[in-house]
């Protein structure tokens, strides 16, 4: 039974559970899913200032911190207790494409030769961490949500809004692996 748990799980498993969180939480308490208000809610709650931001009834919200630890402490079981001890299989014609950038470890999750202490303080690291860092948190800000909560929660409530921030999500995504990190990471 544990090697089920060390595998990947196929879309058709882990794509129903994520889509009933939706309907979980509203029956259940009448809740909306999203991640990034937690941030706020940490902010409102650890420290209080006169921020007009910042004066609402954080602790409303306890649930989404509560959520939020769930999510970093079965992430932190996983990767400790779950972990699958095979490497990561990915494309040969990616595996060559990381190649021509100069990735050629990608035993983790994340590509070790681009995201490392090291790469940090490099023009390449500076552009993808820091700077790539911002652009999602002022565009998570700027739209109103993350893409977990317009694309999950959002579109299953059939608001336009969550539609068009997708869509944009989308996009952006899109221009950004084709078109711009092809140029960061050749530098």
């Amino acid at each position: 039974m544990i090697e089920f748990f060390k595998q990947p799980w196929p879309w058709y498993i882990a794509g129903p559970l994520i889509g009933l969180t939706v309907p979980a939480l509203l029956i259940l308490g009448n809740k909306s899913f999203g991640i990034s208000s937690s941030l706020r809610h940490i902010c409102a709650s650890c420290f209080p200032a006169n921020i007009p931001f910042f004066k609402y009834d954080w602790k409303k919200e306890v649930w989404n911190l509560v959520f939020v630890f769930g999510i970093f402490l079965g992430g932190a079981v996983a990767i400790n207790f779950l972990a699958n001890p095979n490497p990561i299989e990915i494309n040969p014609k990616l595996a060559n494409e990381l190649a021509g950038y100069g990735i050629n470890n990608y035993d983790h999750l994340v590509p070790t030769d681009v995201i490392n202490w090291a790469s940090l303080f490099t023009f390449r690291g500076v552009m993808l961490m820091v700077v790539g860092g911002f652009l999602v948190g002022f565009g998570t800000r700027y739209a109103g949500g993350c893409t977990s909560g317009h694309a999950i929660m959002g579109l299953s409530n059939l608001q336009w809004p969550s539609l068009i921030a997708t869509i944009s999500f989308m996009v952006g995504g899109f221009m950004m692996a084709n078109l711009i990190l092809p140029h960061i990471l050749s530098l």
